[in-house]
């Protein structure tokens, strides 16, 4: 009996073609469909008039340095809330797991937390925090809507990656609990110094895929009249008529969002090579 041929099997785990016709093919086809899709928008009647109002050269040119300067508002809000959640949500995750009746309060408050802020729209708790702790006038709260669109910001992804961080830390096995507690480790000390480290470094893909809808978020902040690329946008739309800006402030989110899901998969796939090769071994 002949020995089975690796190649063959190969050839028809991958349609029967070798890599280089297989992207080749790819190529090809996604070039067809999105070429057909075009001639479908350009042909349309109504395109001419689609043309000028959202793909108005002039009007990109015009605004583009206006949008490009107040996304610059996005990236610091961006920058500001992920340092901030990422220290947040550990804690409410590390007191959700808090074991033991006596922190009962603690893994309750922990849970309404989350419970609260995953079921409330976001844009109603910038609205609320917005408008109303300003209105309050108590003496050094801040009235800047930026600093409130960032708090609401922080406490709804909080909600989010604290369940992130939950589902890493249970992820571990207990024998690494039970290991650190033999060597003389408090709970505390292995929480930190081993259950932790293995569990952030299994949970950083989700959590990329969270801080990419954070950075699309930002962008709700303008509700409160921060002038950001949204706002900026919303200001020359309407001066001119015309929503080109609305495009230029579109692109400014995907150049940012695109790299970042690019690494996510990335991130996603390595860790996948090092688990099979974990089980091989």
């Amino acid at each position: 009996m002949a020995a089975p041929d690796p190649g063959r099997r190969s050839r028809i785990l991958q349609g029967g073609f070798g890599p280089l016709t297989n992207m080749s093919i790819a190529l090809v086809s996604t070039f067809v469909f999105l070429l057909v899709v075009v001639l479908l928008i350009v042909n349309a009647p109504g395109w001419e008039t689609v043309k000028q109002s959202f793909f108005n050269v002039g009007e990109g040119r015009d605004t583009f340095p206006l949008v490009a300067r107040a996304f610059l508002l996005n990236v610091k809000m961006f920058l500001i809330a992920e340092a901030l959640i990422l220290v947040f949500a550990l804690v409410i995750a590390v007191m959700r797991g808090l074991p033991g009746p006596v922190f009962f309060p603690l893994r309750a408050l922990a849970i309404a937390y989350t419970d609260f802020f995953r079921g409330v729209p976001t844009i109603l708790v910038i609205y609320v925090l917005g408008f109303g702790a300003p209105g309050l006038n108590l003496t050094g709260v801040p009235t800047n809507p930026v600093v409130w669109g960032v708090v609401g910001l922080v406490l709804v992804y909080s909600a989010y990656v604290s369940e992130v961080y939950r589902a890493g830390i249970e992820s571990i096995h207990p024998s690494q609990e039970a290991a650190a507690r033999s060597l003389g480790l408090s709970r505390a000390q292995a929480l930190r110094f081993v259950i932790l480290p293995q569990a952030v470094r299994r949970v950083i893909p989700p959590l990329l895929n969270d801080f990419i809808g954070l950075q699309k978020d930002t962008a709700l902040v303008s509700v409160l009249g921060s002038v950001d690329a949204l706002q900026q946008a919303n200001i020359n739309s309407a001066a001119d008529f015309n929503y080109t800006p609305y495009l230029i402030a579109a692109f400014f989110f995907v150049i940012i969002t695109i790299p970042l899901a690019r690494f996510t998969d990335w991130l996603i796939a390595r860790e996948r090579r090092r688990r099979q090769a974990g089980g091989v071994a």
